[in-house]
């Protein structure tokens, strides 16, 4: 088997994120579920909520993107692939994650739809409410599967909101054979309850295959996946199915639980949480790095925390400190 050249390769939704700050009433008047993601079905229904949002900002965003450049900000190697349409938006979300130094060669596609993008309204107790078009990122084909890319990941982290779509869901299954083929890890991360209502059987179905080496899920995810409420229980069952699982559990901190063997670790503590939009991919950043780099379960679950609580001190899903020097600072 030869090296990696990357430590991360992953597949996930290619978006650009629009946040911008709303109140309770807003989110309420407009029938929203606070702190939800929920999809918009027609790029008509994106531009007229679009027009209601106030003063935002642009960044190229997505789950598994977001992860991606966390992980290149704490020093690794990574690639990304993710489909975008050949418009202006297409271009932000392309030149937004290669100036971060991301590997990013995936053809934008040609026509309808276009570039995906999630209007994320942040109120004032930093909950994130997301609306978000998948445009043309719910069509990438297998075709576009830079497979030589993929054989050079160290790990391949694959991100669940894109399992809804079928086009692209056939393109992971390869990516998950190819990584396999050569001898790579696969990282699989739930996303939200609501691909998991859908895709149940499948998650399952990838679990009892031994196709994933880590999976990441919130609380409430592990809960929906295995549909129980007990959490020590829902814990036991996944775990005995991968290697890794991870799960986050907010102001709780987070567990990890490998061969059997479970690591714990409390949140970070930050003066006041602004918006927790990725938190949640920040933190698969820090524990994917970790592992990347050959650090233990325990310590990759401490620099996933790191960098959740960075992420969460500010509006956006980017670090807006030096994390490679954060890391170092806290962790030595």
């Amino acid at each position: 088997m030869t090296e990696p050249r990357y430590h991360v390769v992953a597949i996930g939704n290619a978006i650009v994120d629009v946040l911008a700050q709303a109140d309770d009433a807003f989110i309420a008047a407009e029938g929203m579920a606070k702190g939800s993601m929920q999809l918009v079905f027609s790029p008509e229904e994106a531009d007229a909520l679009y027009a209601k949002m106030g003063p935002g900002r642009e960044v190229s965003g997505g789950s598994a993107a977001n992860t991606i450049a966390g992980i290149a900000a704490l020093g690794g190697k990574c690639g990304f692939i993710g489909q975008v349409a050949d418009d202006q938006l297409g271009e932000v979300f392309a030149h937004d994650i290669r100036a971060v130094g991301i590997d990013y060669t995936t053809a934008p596609r040609a026509g309808d739809p276009p570039t995906a993008r999630c209007l994320i309204f942040v109120t004032p107790d930093g909950q994130r409410t997301m609306n978000t078009y998948l445009g043309a990122s719910q069509f990438l084909p297998e075709s576009a599967l830079d497979l030589d890319l993929i054989r050079d990941g160290q790990i391949l982290y694959l991100e669940g909101y894109l399992w809804d779509p079928e086009e692209p869901r056939g393109a992971m299954r390869r990516a998950i054979a190819v990584a396999r083929e050569a001898g790579r890890k696969v990282a699989f991360t739930l996303s939200d309850i609501f691909c998991i209502s859908r895709h149940r059987a499948d998650f399952l179905r990838l679990l009892a295959d031994g196709d994933l080496d880590i999976l990441f899920a919130n609380e409430n995810e592990l809960l929906s996946l295995t549909e129980s409420d007990d959490f020590d229980m829902a814990c036991k069952t996944v775990a005995a199915q991968v290697p890794v699982l991870v799960v986050t559990r907010s102001e709780k901190g987070a567990i990890a639980i490998c061969d059997g063997e479970r690591a714990e670790c409390p949140a970070e503590p930050i003066e006041k949480v602004v918006d927790t939009t990725g938190a949640g991919d920040l933190f698969a950043a820090g524990f994917l790095h970790g592992q990347a780099e050959g650090r233990s379960v325990a310590e990759s679950l401490r620099l996933g925390a790191i960098c959740a609580a960075e992420i969460i001190s500010h509006y956006g899903a980017r670090p807006m400190v030096d994390l490679k020097a954060l890391a170092k600072q806290k962790l030595g």
